[in-house]
């Protein structure tokens, strides 16, 4: 049998990056994003009375009615553009808002890696903001201790409460689902109590804590958003890739997402590993309720722990993990989108007179049109002809086959 000529460097790249497949899941991401601003370019029009009341008039006048919706619309995207790219204080900003939505979407991705859906990460959030505000504001250490300490207290604080859950599915085959549910209520109203009989301030008497002390807040560029936090998130990312990708752990980590009973008949220790991952991604998602305490807001001033202050982080995390497809990079890039969106929102809302909530419409709808890319390919003209086309391309048969020499020959072996 002749041997085969290797392929050289080249034709790998060409086969991997620049084949059809590869190409076309590139080209079906894009118009997920052109559809989604397309219907939210719909939605600012529909939902704007002025350019509406000039759709009265549509046949008499087409022009004053498309014209004032491509004005709506391109100024609206503009200030979406400049608010989250348009200078050095507005990708301080999207950066200050993706910090927090990579560090938890990379804990949640890691946790549907093992096959868990983690629910949780609202709760893990609470625990490592308030963990990290409380030695924030309740010790007076110098910068270089404070900092790192805090941020120590947050990710322990969101392992923990992971943990509880990893634990239960564990050793219990309790529903990771509603048990991490449930842990998010707990959270929430122990961090309710907390605030109004321990460690609320004694002059105030709603739920709100001190701020932390500036030796514990994070370093930044003054003037902007930047602080170090997204650095150490990015860090993140990679230490997670390289978890999943060069590790032990990493390996069983896989294996048991892809099927737990054939990594069990491997030797791999099927409880050790789920309670593991969900230990590592409530560390993760704790880490990013610490950022939101122990960095500058617009103000240069450090937020205060209220009941208020996570927000809705757990959940956006589970949409920036979807998004990214569960993969390191994937999720960095998914939550530097949302936090571009964030940023850009509320510019928008100020320059063009739009609701920023049309931003979190537009992210979901992103996130609809790519988790749907068959959607994208049936309802883009030029990608469904080529479906059909390639549909309907006869497969050559064995004998038409170019190889059969090589097939012959390999009988004869």
């Amino acid at each position: 049998m002749s041997e085969q000529p290797k392929e050289t460097f080249v034709q790998t790249f060409k086969r991997n990056y620049l084949g059809g497949s590869f190409l076309s899941d590139v080209v079906t991401m894009l118009l997920a994003f052109v559809w989604a601003f397309i219907l939210g370019a719909i939605l600012m029009v529909v939902a704007s009375p002025d350019i509406m009341a000039k759709a009265k008039y549509l046949f008499a006048n087409p022009g004053d009615f498309f014209g004032a919706a491509w004005d709506k619309i391109t100024t609206a995207y503009e200030a979406l553009a400049t608010g989250a790219f348009g200078s050095m204080s507005a990708l301080g900003v999207t950066t200050a808002q993706a910090a927090p939505l990579i560090a938890a979407g990379l804990g949640v991705a890691l946790c549907f890696r093992v096959g868990l859906f983690n629910i949780g990460g609202q709760g893990q959030a609470i625990w490592g903001c308030t963990f990290a505000a409380w030695v924030g504001f309740g010790l007076h250490l110098n910068a270089v201790i404070h900092v790192p300490l805090a941020l120590l207290a947050g990710v322990a604080g969101g392992a923990a409460w992971g943990g509880i859950a990893g634990f239960l599915r564990a050793k219990f085959g309790a529903n990771e689902v509603i048990v991490t549910i449930m842990l998010n209520y707990v959270a929430s109203s122990l961090l309710a109590y907390l605030l109004l009989h321990q460690l609320g301030r004694p002059d105030r008497t709603d739920p709100i804590a001190p701020l932390v002390d500036r030796s514990a807040m994070l370093p930044s560029i003054p003037g902007t958003r930047f602080h170090l936090g997204f650095l150490i998130v990015l860090a993140a990312g990679v230490l997670v890739w390289w978890l999943l990708d060069h590790t032990k752990l990493g390996f069983q980590v896989r294996a048991v997402g892809g099927n737990s009973n054939a990594a069990a008949t491997a030797g791999m220790s099927v409880p050790f590993t789920l309670t593991m991952t969900m230990v590592i991604g409530g560390a993760l998602c704790g880490l990013a309720g610490s950022l939101l305490v122990i960095t500058p807001n617009a103000l240069g001033e450090p937020d205060a722990l209220t009941p208020l202050l996570v927000g809705s982080i757990g959940f956006d995390a589970i949409t920036v993990a979807l998004l990214g497809r569960s993969k390191p990079l994937g999720t960095v890039l998914a939550g530097l989108l949302f936090g571009a969106m964030k940023a850009g929102a509320l510019r928008m809302q100020g320059a063009a007179q739009t609701p920023g909530e049309l931003a979190s419409v537009i992210q979901a709808f992103i996130v609809m049109f790519v988790a749907a890319p068959a959607l994208v390919r049936t309802i883009t003209p030029f990608l469904a002809t080529r479906r059909k086309a390639k549909a309907a391309k006869p497969v050559a048969s064995v004998a038409d086959s170019t190889d059969v020499p090589a097939i012959a020959e390999v009988s004869a072996a």
